[in-house]
């Protein structure tokens, strides 16, 4: 089946589109931002249980339900899974709020703009909380404008750039996850330390609604805009049935979940599990050395693993999830190691093993993209949104919060670090089948009519 030339689900049409540059810088920094936004927090969890939950009994009746019900089941003081909780609404109202915004009928780059001014107001809002409960809530509104963004940006890069290129352009595009990530630790670690934890989350405000202002100026490229319009009308439960039919798309976010949780659990709790549990030095200090090692790790391996995924397309099939499925199965053990390795030594691990998580963010982005058909990939990563969320870093900070709190740390990692291994796992298994469905991509919308 012959598309024109906006359809860039073939492999034969290697041109960049116009004004593709422009999009790509501005949707990296919006990029970096967002996790910038998101770990600010996790730099903070102590100060912030100490101050908002040093009272659970005055707390409001809200957060008290939530402190009955977890010390109910915990049997136990259930403030860390209590500092979970945020993260998890903040998933929640971000996975929920995906399929809803990402089929919105405005222009894509107005609805990128609209999602960052909304969460760089909450997260202002986040620092004027003086409760737990209001916590929460500016949390939830920071979970809706991430909703607007994230599976419109990588659909929207996606366009700009044709198959050939598209594995280093969202390698490069992904490098915010640990960069931005880092960038949160760092910022909201130094500025906690010096001014308070509460212009961690002001100073965020600024900047987030001068990237939203560049977002109005941007304009898409025609012939992508045209195929969009060519898609024919369509129930969404039938899209995502189309979807979930593909056995590429299914294994893929499965292996995805398995990720997600692994990250959102390790970037939530990591510098607490440091600080508190293994006593590796000051919360700034291990702040810092987690930032440092998320910045190294990530800049490395997610442009390594693009790379290395883009050379080996050509003569190994499934070359997208061979390494996404590799990198994870060498970072098992390696996680492992740093529940036994004595502080310092074990901040080796942390990074060696942070290379093998990040190495696979490019790829499996990359093979998502590449087995779905240019008009429906926001779509696609609306219910990839949904699902790896719903069932990764959703549930994976409050799941360790409540672990910790009934049993230790360790052993709350050592649930990560089977994550991992089950990632890799069903990646490989994917491997063998992922080039067919790529080819099968250009007829996804026949079997919409």
């Amino acid at each position: 089946m012959h598309h024109d030339s906006g359809q860039d689900t073939t492999g034969g049409d290697n041109r960049v589109r116009k004004g593709a540059r422009a999009a790509m810088l501005l949707l990296l920094a919006i990029n970096l931002f967002n996790y910038l936004d998101r770990q600010v927090l996790a730099a903070v969890v102590p100060q912030v249980r100490d101050e908002l939950l040093a009272d659970p009994e005055n707390s409001g009746p809200v957060v008290k339900v939530f402190l009955n019900i977890l010390g109910s089941v915990l049997g136990a003081n259930p403030e860390n899974a209590m500092m979970g909780l945020l993260a998890m609404a903040f998933m929640v109202t971000y996975m929920l709020a995906a399929p809803v915004l990402s089929s919105l009928p405005l222009k894509r780059w107005m609805v990128i703009a609209g999602g960052i001014a909304i969460w760089s107001l909450a997260s202002g809002a986040t620092g004027l909380a003086m409760s737990f409960g209001v916590l929460l809530l500016t949390r939830c509104f920071v979970g809706i404008g991430e909703a607007a963004y994230g599976p419109v940006g990588p659909a929207v890069l996606s366009d700009y750039f044709p198959k050939s290129k598209r594995g280093m352009v969202l390698s490069a595009f992904y490098i915010a996850i640990p960069v931005g990530s880092a960038l949160g630790f760092l910022f909201g670690g130094y500025v906690a330390a010096t001014m308070g934890w509460r212009w961690a989350f002001y100073l965020v405000v600024p900047p987030g609604l001068l990237l939203a202002g560049l977002c109005l100026l941007m304009r898409e490229p025609e012939a992508v805009a045209g195929a969009r319009e060519a898609k024919p009308k369509s129930s969404r439960l039938k899209e995502y049935w189309l979807f979930l039919r593909n056995r590429s798309f299914l294994l893929n976010n499965l292996a995805m979940t398995a990720m997600t949780f692994a990250i959102g659990g390790m970037g939530f709790w990591m510098p607490t599990y440091a600080f508190e549990y293994r006593h590796a030095g000051s919360l700034a200090s291990v702040n810092m050395i987690f930032g440092a090692i998320l910045v190294v790790s990530g800049l490395s391996a997610t442009f390594f693993g693009g790379w290395l995924a883009d050379k080996l397309a050509n003569r190994w099939s499934g070359s997208y999830f061979w390494v996404s499925g590799i990198s994870m199965i060498i970072g098992f053990p390696l996680f492992l190691l740093v529940l036994v390795v004595p502080f310092p030594y074990a901040w080796i691990f942390v990074f060696l093993s942070c290379f093998c998580l990040f190495m696979n963010t490019g790829p499996a982005n990359t093979a998502m993209a590449n087995c779905i058909h240019t008009a429906l990939r926001p779509s696609a990563f609306a219910l990839c949104i949904l699902i790896t969320h719903a069932f990764g870093d959703v549930i994976s900070p409050l799941v360790i919060g409540a672990i910790t709190d009934a049993t230790n740390m360790n052993v709350a990692f050592f649930v990560v670090g089977l994550m991992i291994l089950v990632g890799g796992v069903i990646w490989l298994v994917a491997a063998p089948g992922l080039q067919k469905d790529m080819d099968a991509a250009d007829d996804q919308l026949k079997l919409l009519k």
